[in-house]
């Protein structure tokens, strides 16, 4: 039975369309995201939690569901708007579809809407708060849930999505890498801490490919505690939100970029930024997708990242004297990078893992490798 869903964003624009998943209602900030493939690594990305996402590829859901592809222990973000949901998979690794698996995990979505107009209005406007319900097509109801919704600007979504407690990583399905640039790497057995702020299985693969025994922290971890963990290096991943509320991040951080190489992406370099003395921003609408380009300065060369953040580092707030900003946004020129010039510690504000994505940016992982191994030399 065919039902209807509503779509209202909080500056009153509005959408009906087809509802799927679970009968229910969630708000958010709806954000979009620009990757052809992979719409089962985004769902289950943390970085989305507290957000509503629009993909901006046409047709979702053709190859289904399987166990092996998602990147956390379920779905974050709030609800899912696409142009158009497919009711039936093809693909040999499928094991349910789309829609049964938003429905086990309470999602709802909106489908047969114009996603390039909601984009465009985005992209015009700003990312704002927005509901999708299949239950109240009450436009004045909407707009009073909207109005009541947490904004994105100061809250701390990374203690909400973190795990309770520490965990050694035992994924090792790193076949992944046979055509990757990682395929020739030896292995070295480091051991790695990694801060969980919202953190992707690829990434634990990534490290144990190299040769990692990978330990999991949760986000509020004291930097006394990873200490007496004796690691080889520390890890700062992805998570969501705003990094400026997250003083015991930043503080622990502070703590352990004299004693231990860091490696940051995403949330962790913004949090990396923070612990530099920089001060971060709202982007207007973020930058959601596998398809965005990026500046190496020291190699001179092009990236194609996968990204997934809302705020950015200032450049304007950092020491010039302390970090060198390594990496910038070819679409608005915001910091992609950055290196201490004291400490090993760097970090990039996209996803070098992918996941979904290109691989250009896997030889990040070498260098927290090469890292590790000169400060165990020293």
């Amino acid at each position: 039975m065919k039902r209807t869903a509503t779509l209202l964003l909080e500056d009153g624009r509005l959408f009906h369309g087809s509802g799927h998943g679970f009968e229910g209602e969630a708000v958010g900030e709806v954000v979009f995201n620009t990757s052809m493939t992979g719409y089962q690594e985004i769902l289950t990305d943390p970085s989305y939690a507290g957000q509503i996402v629009t993909m901006t590829y046409p047709l979702i859901g053709n190859t289904g569901i399987n166990p092996e592809d998602v990147e956390s222990r379920k779905p974050f973000l709030e609800a899912f708007i696409v142009k158009r949901l497919s009711p039936l998979p093809s693909n040999w690794r499928t094991t349910e579809t789309l829609e049964d698996y938003l429905t086990r995990y309470r999602i709802p979505v909106i489908s047969d809407i114009d996603t390039r107009a909601l984009v465009r209005h985005i992209r015009f406007k700003g990312s704002m708060r927005g509901i999708v319900s299949l239950i109240d097509n009450d436009e004045a109801s909407l707009l009073k849930k909207v109005k009541k919704a947490p904004e994105m600007v100061g809250w701390d979504l990374a203690s909400a999505v973190t795990v309770e407690k520490p965990y050694e990583n035992a994924d090792k399905k790193v076949n992944f890498v046979e055509f990757s640039s990682l395929s020739d790497f030896q292995p070295c057995p480091f051991h790695v801490v990694a801060y969980d702020f919202g953190i992707k299985s690829h990434i634990l693969r990534n490290l144990t490919r190299c040769g990692a025994q990978v330990t999991v922290v949760p986000a509020t971890t004291p930097a006394a505690d990873v200490l007496a963990l004796k690691p080889d290096g520390v890890f700062l991943s992805n998570g969501p939100g705003d990094p400026e509320p997250l003083d015991y991040a930043v503080k622990n951080v502070r703590a352990l970029v004299a004693k231990k190489p860091i490696f940051g992406i995403c949330l962790g370099h913004q949090i990396m930024g923070l612990a530099f003395g920089g001060r971060t921003f709202k982007l207007k609408f973020g930058h959601h997708g596998g398809n965005h380009p990026v500046l190496n300065i020291e190699r001179k060369r092009v990236e194609i990242t996968a990204q997934n953040h809302g705020f950015a580092v200032d450049p304007e707030s950092l020491n010039m004297n302390e970090v060198n900003i390594t990496h910038v946004n070819l679409n608005d020129n915001t910091v992609e990078g950055l290196e201490h010039r004291a400490f090993p510690a760097f970090s990039v504000q996209y996803h070098p893992e992918a996941s979904p994505g290109p691989h250009d940016s896997y030889y990040l992982f070498k260098k927290f490798f090469e890292l590790m191994r000169n400060a165990k030399a020293d």
